[in-house]
């Protein structure tokens, strides 16, 4: 347990004695430094007035190896508890091997508990490179949830540039970084952080996160190629007693079916609508918070749905605001064919998973009642899963069930099992925490990895990475990502050549098949990207002229997604 109290109240109490003291005893010599007087006066003007305060001791004065030596998650600063309705003031010197972005500082919040106890758990990890990921907390209230749209910084302002990044990892090693986390007794956690690096550059960061309102929460700041000077530690109150409320300004709904069938009244089905707040901030919200105006169903034809929220951020009520969509109002349904079964037609797997079926490509042609046909709209078809477990083909169901009696008709998938798989299946293995076999690649010789990417596509770079270096398997000679972007010594001079879309590149990460292939030149290496999407669209990404020192070694990494590897 780290000791707590009041270093200001325990200072001036030392003074005062060694004042009394000496008028008493001038009888007696006192081998003191003639600038003593001097030394007091200082510290005394440059006492900080911290009103309630009580400061924390620092038992961890530096935090990591002094070489960056020190690894993701291997050297931590103490724990800092941060109790309800208390802000944490945190000072140190963030020191970086300038190697990559998160070489920096990180914090992670969690539950009261250390790290190696029974029950620890954690709220969220944000590193200083505008990165984070929520913890075990989220599972058991979704309010705990990270929230990357709550991550900010000004780096890109502050810095300019199209390469902003590979100035931000020069200025930022010896910054002077001031972090406030404030635990609202409200239930929010606010985390403001000011880093002032040394030609004087100030850059800003700033995140909230849903926590415990009335249980203590710890922090601590982690080191990954980094390490620290922690210089000063204190608590004061909390700055926020209440939150600020915001009204709803828009709302858009998704998921709802297409169709519906003369006689049904389901028109939500399992639809989903994300309100939007005058903050800017976004809640999703199901059919308990919303206002439905159903049209008349008992005529075939295009009907409007209008659906309606009212509640504030906070959840009082308020303004409404309001969306729409079509619905078409048909006869029965009495069977179901396939006219083009989705382009996907294979699935790899390695470790036993359920697929949701990929349906780029499937058109589905329904025959109704009174003999009339037409395509249906793959929103109103529910499909079976796959079932990863075992190789082989295998049928997948597609049914409407917007009609009383639900009909199905079926198409066909392929199940092949890879030969190893690399990353986490939820998506949850952070960055440089998975990694492929290393292969050596022979000088004027190449190797070639064949993947099955998954991803969550929420970023770019949730796909894989391309590590090269020497044959000690540590010494990088560069890192390069399959979103037109690397790093490392011998990067510089490579020529990048991709033709990607950006504005739809992450939307169809998951299920491209990757083939990946590195030639080794002799003095120079490079990497080729081939990708196809789900949907059958091809792309490349090329980069040449890698510099290397003959000998090379390749590995895959991947963050936030998984890689089944096949032949």
């Amino acid at each position: 347990m780290k000791r707590i109290f009041n270093l200001l109240g325990t200072l001036c109490s030392v003074f005062l004695i060694a004042t009394v003291g000496c008028s008493e005893i001038d009888m007696f010599s006192i081998n003191a430094p003639d600038d003593l007087q001097d030394r007091i006066d200082a510290i005394a003007n440059n006492k900080v007035d911290r009103g309630d305060t009580t400061t924390v001791v620092i038992s961890t004065a530096i935090a990591g190896a002094e070489d960056c030596s020190s690894g993701w998650w291997t050297a931590f600063s103490d724990y800092f508890e941060i109790p309800s309705n208390k802000l944490l003031h945190l000072e140190f010197v963030n020191h970086s091997s300038k190697a990559n972005n998160w070489n920096n500082w990180n914090l992670c919040v969690a539950n009261g508990k250390e790290r190696d106890a029974d029950g620890y758990a954690e709220y969220f990890v944000i590193r200083a490179d505008n990165y984070g990921w929520d913890g075990t907390m989220s599972g058991t209230d979704e309010r705990y949830k990270y929230d990357a749209a709550m991550l900010k910084t000004d780096y890109a302002e502050v810095i300019g540039g199209e390469d902003f990044w590979s100035v931000f990892r020069e200025i930022v090693d010896g910054a002077k970084v001031e972090m406030d986390i404030d635990h609202s007794s409200t239930g929010v956690l606010f985390v403001n952080v000011k880093m002032t690096c040394p030609d004087g550059t100030v850059l800003n960061c700033e995140y909230q996160n849903g926590v415990s309102a009335t249980e203590s929460v710890n922090a601590f700041i982690v080191c990954d190629g980094s390490w620290f000077e922690m210089k000063d530690a204190y608590l004061i109150p909390s700055k926020v007693t209440e939150l600020e409320d915001f009204p709803a300004v828009s709302i858009v709904a998704r998921g709802y079916p297409s169709a519906i069938e003369i006689g049904g009244t389901d028109v939500w089905g399992e639809a989903v609508a994300t309100v939007t707040f005058a903050d800017g901030t976004t809640q999703e919200v199901g059919l308990d918070d919303i206002t439905l105006s159903v049209p008349d169903l008992t005529e075939v034809g295009t009907k409007t749905v209008v659906y309606s929220y009212s509640k504030t951020k906070l959840g009082e009520w308020g303004s409404s605001v309001n969306g729409y969509y079509t619905i078409e109002v048909t006869n029965p349904v009495k069977s179901l064919s396939i006219i083009s079964a989705p382009t996907l037609t294979t699935y790899w797997y390695f470790d036993e998973t359920t697929y949701k079926a990929d349906i780029n490509g499937l058109e589905v042609e329904a025959t109704y009642m009174d003999g009339s046909t037409g395509i249906m709209d793959n929103r109103s078809l529910i499909i079976s899963d796959i079932q990863a477990s075992e190789e082989g083909p295998q049928d997948i169901t597609v049914t409407y069930a917007g009609g009383t009696t639900p009909v199905s008709t079926t198409f066909q998938v392929n199940v092949k099992k890879g030969t190893a798989g690399v990353g986490s299946l939820d998506f949850t293995n952070g960055w440089w925490a998975t990694f492929s076999e290393n292969v050596t690649v022979e000088e004027n010789g190449s190797a070639t990895f064949r993947c099955f990417l998954l991803s969550d596509n929420l970023m770019n770079y949730h796909s894989p990475c391309t590590i090269l270096r020497k044959l000690d398997g540590i010494t990088e000679y560069a890192v390069v990502r399959m979103d037109n972007f690397g790093w490392g010594s011998g990067y510089e001079g490579t020529v990048l050549e991709s033709d990607w879309n950006f504005d739809t590149f992450r939307f169809n990460l998951n299920y491209s098949d990757v083939t990946i292939t590195v030639t080794n030149n002799g003095t120079t290496a490079d990497v080729v990207y081939d990708v196809v999407y789900a949907n059958g669209e091809k792309h490349t990404q090329k980069y040449t002229g890698i510099t290397i020192e003959t000998e090379l070694q390749v590995a895959l990494v991947t963050e936030s997604s998984y890689l089944v590897l096949h032949n």
